[in-house]
């Protein structure tokens, strides 16, 4: 399939309560790479493996939680477009200036029913992976540092309308759905996991007492056995453990969800299926939830459904 209109997740902008404390962590320990501040304060970092200048940003703030979730799409004509179908379809819109963010072009952001901010945009400054773009190397010493994931991948969130948003990121900006959580009634989604690509999903959302809410951010480690070497480092670093290392029935990802200095669930993980939107959906009936989201001990972990931020 063409890669085309929305690209990928691009960006997630998160609060902590310490800045520099959680800047040593998702430094010194995540292993990302920081690539500047801003006048605001805010400080940004990307994957290793990612050409683009940032894709996590940390901004110091009385509440843990997300300001804002970002999608890259192909193009500025595209970007007009999908600003124009989310206006057609209802949806508000603004402009965010260029530079407002460091290195990255003009925005189009707009709220999904859930209360959460989505971004759209199509520039951002390519400033390599440190291998080169001629004869490069397969890895670099910032590979080998933390836990050394190779991208920002996806994120779950959570808030009341899950229709309203799901029905927005399918109806107008192309995306499709891969799996879902169904309710005793066999129809009501709890959750839903949705592509624009061919990952099992690009962003995920989760029916939740709360508007605006942050599951996790989910961050991509090239295989398994990288992801058992982030449980050590988690576990040499002290880092709070929510579950794993195991692994999903849903979307079959091997992974761990810990908690950055701040409360911030994130994910690391690896592994999944490679996914067309003309596959079929997969459902799970609540009541096999256990084991979609470890299928190891096919149980349900109770912090794992209550804690937001």
């Amino acid at each position: 399939m063409a890669v085309t209109g929305v690209l990928r997740p691009g960006h997630a902008q998160i609060r902590v309560l310490n800045l520099e404390e959680d800047v040593k962590f998702y430094r010194d320990v995540f292993g990302l790479v920081e690539q500047g501040r801003d006048a605001q304060g805010r400080v940004y970092f990307k994957a290793w493996d990612e050409r683009d200048h940032n894709s996590v940003i940390l901004r110091q703030a009385d509440t843990a939680g997300i300001d804002f979730f970002g999608f890259k799409v192909d193009s500025v004509a595209t970007l007009n477009k999908l600003e124009a179908d989310l206006n057609a379809y209802g949806v508000k819109t603004e402009r965010v200036p260029a530079g407002e963010m460091l290195a990255t072009g003009e925005r189009v952001r707009f709220e999904v029913p859930t209360g959460h901010v989505i971004e759209l945009y199509a520039e951002k400054k390519d400033v390599g992976n440190g291998l080169g773009y001629s004869n490069p190397a397969p890895w670099n010493k910032q590979s080998e540092t933390g836990f050394a994931p190779t991208r920002m991948d996806h994120a779950l969130l959570g808030g009341g309308d899950l229709d309203g948003a799901r029905d927005i990121f399918i109806n107008v900006l192309g995306f499709y759905l891969t799996e879902e959580v169904v309710a005793e009634d066999g129809k009501t989604q709890i959750a839903v996991w949705l592509s624009c690509s061919n990952k099992t999903h690009d962003i995920a959302f989760v029916r939740a007492p709360e508007n605006g809410k942050l599951h996790h951010v989910s961050y991509w480690i090239e295989t398994w056995e990288k992801v058992l070497r982030a449980a050590d480092l988690m576990s040499m670093n002290d880092v709070p453990v929510d579950i794993g290392p195991t692994r999903h029935g849903i979307t079959r990802g091997a992974t761990i969800y810990a908690f950055d200095r701040s409360g911030n669930r994130f994910e690391t993980f690896s592994g999944g299926y490679i996914s067309y939107p003309d596959m079929h959906v997969l459902t799970w009936p609540i009541q096999h939830l256990p084991e979609g989201l470890d299928y190891a001990q096919r149980k349900l972990h109770e912090s794992f459904l209550t804690v937001f931020s």
